[in-house]
């Protein structure tokens, strides 16, 4: 009789479990604000960004490229998320962020920064042989119902520097083991400019899991991620990733999301969406 009660105890409680435990999380460069982009400038494009984040209702997104002017829009629209994030030129507002939105009825931010990609991350500044100033923004997230605490990492690496973009990888993954010495579930994302098989990425994927390479056969939509404005084209090329700490989630789902409005994409970029149980 004690057997069953303790069994039946279990099942109850197991079926009981908050179901905040499975989290989205997607990674989306917005391309930024250029009025020289013609028929693809953000003013004609930013209600269809705004849309698709709405319709898939990420708990956590981060973004790449956005301008103040993008960001502060984007917080205006998007009445349940908050944001943290900084303009990498002056650590202010001017300059590209690599912002994190987040659900504001969902989580606290326990604490929150922002590094440069180089040889002195505390200050402005541009590493080795990037061509530009490059961030990586971080908050630590507390669910507010479960008190599960997890840290969300978000860059863009350089698109010209061989020896900036393998040190920025080396150099993130050295701030998550400083900054995180409880071990929190942590996850990285963001445009890395880069293709799977080259030595930044293979690095990264040799410290973290690749959520795509963890979600089996439930893997959707395009092969690639950057789709450069060719909305006719057949997307190949996988420069936008999100990698978890090993051992620390399930994924349930991993999409590219290729979702056009009267055929075109909204961004140059595709957006990663990965649902994962920490």
């Amino acid at each position: 009789m004690k057997n069953y009660i303790f069994c039946l105890l279990a099942i109850v409680l197991f079926s009981c479990s908050p179901k905040e435990q499975v989290q989205t999380f997607m990674t989306y460069n917005l391309r930024y604000n250029n009025p020289n982009d013609g028929e693809n400038r953000w003013e004609v494009r930013k209600e269809n960004v705004a849309d698709l984040i709405l319709n898939y209702q990420p708990d956590v997104f981060g973004t790449q490229e956005g301008l103040n002017d993008q960001i502060t829009w984007l917080d205006s629209v998007l009445t349940n998320y908050s944001y943290i994030g900084v303009g990498r030129d002056d650590g202010k507002q001017k300059g590209e962020y690599c912002a994190i939105f987040y659900k504001t009825a969902k989580y606290n931010v326990i604490k929150q920064s922002t590094f440069w990609l180089s040889k002195t991350p505390e200050e402005i500044s541009v590493g080795w042989d990037a061509a530009l100033e490059r961030i990586c923004t971080y908050f630590l997230l507390e669910n507010k119902e479960t008190k599960q605490r997890f840290y969300v990492f978000n860059a863009h690496f350089d698109h010209v520097g061989n020896i900036a973009r393998l040190n920025s990888s080396k150099l993130i993954f050295s701030k998550i083991t400083e900054h995180n010495p409880e071990n929190y579930p942590c996850v990285l994302m963001g445009d890395l400019n880069l293709l799977p098989e080259t030595d930044p990425i293979l690095y990264l994927s040799m410290q973290m899991d690749d959520s795509k390479g963890l979600a089996g056969e439930s893997v959707s939509g395009a092969e690639g991620t950057f789709n450069g404005f060719k909305h006719d084209k057949t997307v190949t090329d996988r420069i936008d990733y999100i990698f978890i700490s090993k051992g620390d989630a399930k994924v349930k789902e991993y999409k590219v999301i290729d979702d056009q409005v009267e055929e075109r994409y909204p961004s140059d970029h595709l957006p990663v969406l990965v649902e994962m149980e920490l």
